[in-house]
């Protein structure tokens, strides 16, 4: 996007085109704006629209231009907070309603893209968390139960069984998760768009907002060439978010994280890696992902930024890695690289917020965005909607607060990840 290939990738490339939309011009009325093009404000957008209710979006660049459109394109349950660990951070109440919400999250945004006809690749076989020594068996061992023993349909594979489905023999086991799935993310927030724009809602591209007043009982938010007024204000720009609402961005330290996506496998190699097209990712602290596109695709990520000597040395690492893991990619060439900030929240948990009367927002999705962002969303056209209180809501309202040495923080995670791939996989 914005005539830079790093930004978007295999995802640009691959994606249904986004609707039709223009910047703000002039000033118009709505029930209820929304601020961000990604997960969050479509799912709000479209569920808020269906309901009658007149919604405007604002995007600053793009539809899908932050996470949504450069994420892996997991569809993950839960966070990455052990289950029995939510209820303590949380407390019972807002812990267990936020388990429940987030474990049924990916066939929530099955069910929209099925009544939507959303063409974004979706495949419903599942993810697999890939165990790495005898810490990673037992990591995946403690989440199984912990999940299990809430009837979630998960399930403890062997090293046998994990190499079956991944085509390698690099892991200890495996969870496999059959809640989960995979998508093209920027094909599924264009998707949204689409969807939300047939239900009536307005979508403005371009408009970055310059400003937010509270006038009476209405949000006047103004850009660079136009105002909207509504009764109703909605802040869904999470790790990308920048001008009035600077302090959500702030309350997160940015983790960067790449995926290079190689040329289309032969059929022989399709049959071996990943023949049932799960997503993956690893146990590892510096952890890699994987998985396959509708065109046989092999789509493999880290943490690090491909900018500055950190493009070369991840290239580098992902080669070498790739070839440890997969000997037969070994000499498989890369079609497209991308990368982009996940935010990350002090207790990798997200957040409520209250920016002032009738202006709300979630953020904090550290990494899983596709699902909570989604669901999210219409837990905040139901609240709009007076369907749900603030009490029912699955988090406590907090206010944004930044962590100490976030700046140090995220260049550490930069460079951290560099000297790490620098040595790293060597064979």
């Amino acid at each position: 996007m914005l005539n830079d290939p790093r930004t978007h990738g295999l995802w640009e490339k691959t994606a249904p085109p986004a609707p039709q939309t223009q910047p703000l011009a002039g000033k118009i009325e709505a029930d209820v704006v929304i601020v961000g093009g990604g997960y969050t404000g479509l799912s709000a957008a479209l569920h808020l629209a269906e309901a009658g209710t007149r919604v405007v979006v604002l995007e600053a660049k793009e539809i899908g231009f932050g996470g949504a459109g450069r994420n892996v394109g997991l569809i993950n349950a839960g966070m990455w907070v052990m289950p029995d660990d939510l209820p303590g951070e949380l407390g019972p109440v807002h812990g267990e309603r936020l388990l429940d919400l987030l474990g049924n999250g990916p066939r929530a945004v099955m069910e929209i893209i099925e009544k939507h006809q959303i063409a974004c690749e979706l495949t419903k076989n599942g993810t697999l968390h890939c165990a790495v020594g005898d810490s990673g068996r037992k990591e995946i061992e403690a989440r199984a139960e912990q999940w299990q023993r809430r009837g979630a349909p998960v399930e403890l594979l062997s090293a046998a069984e994990a190499e079956a489905r991944i085509g390698t023999s690099a892991y200890q086991g495996a969870l496999l998760d059959r809640r989960a799935g995979t998508l093209q993310p920027l094909a599924y927030a264009r998707g949204l768009a689409h969807a939300a724009l047939s239900a009536g809602a307005t979508l403005h591209t371009g408009s970055a907002v310059t400003a937010a007043a509270r006038n009476g009982t209405r949000w006047t938010i103004d850009t660079t060439e136009g105002t909207v007024s509504a009764d109703w204000l909605i802040v869904a720009t999470d790790a990308y978010s920048h001008g009035p609402w600077q302090t959500v961005r702030e309350e997160q330290v940015h983790l960067p994280y790449f995926n290079f996506a190689t040329v289309p496998l032969t059929d022989d190699q399709r049959r071996k890696i990943l023949p049932g097209l799960e997503g993956c990712w690893d146990t590892v602290e510096i952890l890699s992902s994987f998985r396959m596109d509708a065109r046989g695709r092999l789509v493999f990520g880290s943490v690090g930024a491909l900018r500055g000597p950190g493009a070369t040395i991840h290239e580098a690492w992902a080669r070498r890695a790739l070839a440890k893991l997969l000997p037969e990619l070994a000499d498989i060439d890369f079609e497209t690289e991308w990368y982009g900030q996940i935010g990350m929240t002090d207790n990798a948990l997200p957040r409520f917020h209250k920016f002032g009367p009738a202006a709300i927002g979630f953020s904090g999705y550290n990494g899983r965005g596709i699902a909570p962002g989604t669901v999210f969303g219409k837990v905040l056209a139901r609240h709009i909607l007076g369907q749900i209180s603030e009490e029912e809501l699955p988090l406590p309202v907090t206010d944004p607060k930044a962590p100490p040495f976030r700046t140090a923080k995220e260049a550490w995670y930069e460079a951290g990840a560099a000297i790490a791939h620098f040595a790293g996989a060597r064979l």
